[in-house]
C-alpha cells in the first residue's frame, strides 16, 4: 500500500503513505479527483474576537468564507465519505453573549442544495472537552464572574449521504470495573425505572463499550464535582454510560516531542494544535486501512501523523511555510506517538 494521489505540484515533504503541500487549500484541492477522499478531518481557523497569528475570519463573514471550501469538500468526498470539522465557539465583542456563527455554519452546510445550502447531512455532533483552555473572555469569566469557563469545542460530523462509512466497533472503549463485574457475576433482567426493559442479552461480552460522542471522555467516578464531566454509572445495553459525546484532551503540552524538536531546530510551532485523541477517534470510526484522509488546514499536521500510524493514506495542505516546515518533525523516526490500530 502506498500513496497514489499526485497533484500538479511537488509536495513539501512526503512519507510512505502521505504528502504535505504548501499552499492555499482551495487551489490545491482543485487538483484532487472527484469522489476520491474517504475522510476530511480538519480544524479551520475559528471566528474569534481576538485575531490569531494563523489568521481567522470575522464571525459575520465566516459562513460565506467557508462555503468556497465546502463546495470543494463535497466534490472530493466519496459518496460514503465524512467531513469532520472541529470548530470553537466565540463571543460577541463587548458583551457576555455567545456568537451563533458555528451553528449558522452547520445550518448552511446541511441545508438542501435547492434551498441554497451545500447538501450535507449532520451525521452527529461530537464534543472536544479541553480542560486546559484559558478562562476567556477574562472580563466576563475572571473579572466580573458573570460566566463560566468555556472549555468545549463543537465537532460537526457531516456526510454526503445518511449512511456514511462508519463502524463504532473500531472505537470501543474498555469496559468499566462495574461492567466487568456484571459480566463476571451475571445480570438479572428487569425493567428499569425509566421503563427500559433490560434483557439478559445486555450481559454479553462484546469486546468493549460503545463509545459516547464525547471523544475519549474520562473522569474519576469517586471525585465528581460541580462543573466536572459527569459519569453516569448505569448499565444500558452493553455499555456503561460515559460523559456523553465529548473528547477529553489537552493541546497545551509544552514538552512533547513536537514542541521539543521545534525548540531544538529553532522552528516555529503551531500555537493551536490538534490533540492526538481527536483525529485518532475520527479516523478509526470513519475509515479503514488504505483509505485516504485529507487535512486542508494542516497546522502541525497531527491528522496526517495519526493517519500514517493507522495505515491510512493522507494529504495535508498548509498555507504557512513555518508551520509546514515544523510539522515535518512529527514524522521523524524517533517521534513518539502511541496510537492503537482498531479492528472490527
Amino acid at each position: 500500500m502506498k500513496f497514489d494521489i499526485s497533484l500538479n505540484c511537488h509536495p513539501y515533504y512526503e512519507t510512505t503513505l502521505g504528502a504535505a503541500y504548501l499552499g492555499n487549500s482551495l487551489e490545491l484541492m482543485a487538483g484532487i479527483p472527484d469522489e476520491s477522499i474517504d475522510l476530511i478531518c480538519t480544524s479551520p481557523p475559528f471566528a474569534l474576537v481576538r485575531k490569531k497569528e494563523y489568521g481567522n475570519v470575522d464571525a459575520d463573514e465566516y459562513v460565506e468564507w467557508f462555503k468556497d471550501y465546502a463546495v470543494q469538500f463535497y466534490r472530493v468526498l466519496k459518496p460514503t465519505g465524512s467531513l469532520v470539522i472541529d470548530i470553537g465557539g466565540s463571543w460577541i465583542k463587548g458583551m457576555p453573549v455567545r456568537s451563533l456563527y458555528h451553528f449558522e455554519l452547520v445550518v448552511a452546510l446541511c441545508k438542501a442544495k435547492e434551498k441554497g445550502g451545500l447538501g450535507f447531512y449532520l451525521a452527529q455532533e461530537l464534543y472536544w472537552y479541553n480542560p486546559a483552555k484559558l478562562p476567556t473572555p477574562a472580563e466576563w469569566v475572571t473579572v466580573r464572574r458573570e460566566r463560566v469557563k468555556d472549555s468545549v469545542n463543537t465537532v460537526w460530523w457531516l456526510s454526503k449521504e445518511p449512511h456514511p462509512k462508519a463502524n463504532n466497533r473500531r472505537v470501543l472503549k474498555p469496559y468499566s470495573k462495574a461492567m466487568k463485574n456484571l459480566l463476571k457475576n451475571g445480570y438479572k433482567p428487569k425493567v428499569r425505572p425509566s421503563g427500559h426493559d433490560i434483557s439478559d442479552k445486555f450481559g454479553k461480552d462484546r469486546g468493549g463499550a460503545i463509545p459516547p460522542n464525547i471523544i475519549d471522555g474520562r473522569c474519576d467516578m469517586d471525585k465528581e464535582e460541580i462543573g466536572q464531566p459527569t459519569c453516569i454509572q448505569e448499565i444500558l445495553f452493553e455499555d456503561v454510560v460515559q460523559p456523553v459525546n465529548v473528547i477529553s484532551a489537552s493541546n497545551t503540552s509544552s514538552n512533547d516531542y513536537y514542541q521539543r524538536r521545534c525548540k531544538e531546530e529553532g522552528l516555529k510551532p503551531h500555537p493551536a494544535r490538534f490533540p492526538q485523541a481527536l483525529p485518532e477517534f475520527v479516523i478509526n470510526l470513519c475509515t479503514e486501512p488504505g483509505d485516504i484522509v485529507l487535512e486542508p488546514f494542516a497546522g502541525s499536521n497531527m491528522t496526517g501523523r495519526v493517519a500514517e500510524t493507522l495505515q491510512r493514506r493522507w494529504l495535508a495542505f498548509e498555507i504557512d511555510e513555518d508551520y509546514i516546515r515544523s510539522s515535518k518533525l512529527r514524522f521523524e523516526v524517533n517521534a513518539i506517538l502511541i496510537v492503537e490500530q482498531k479492528v472490527d
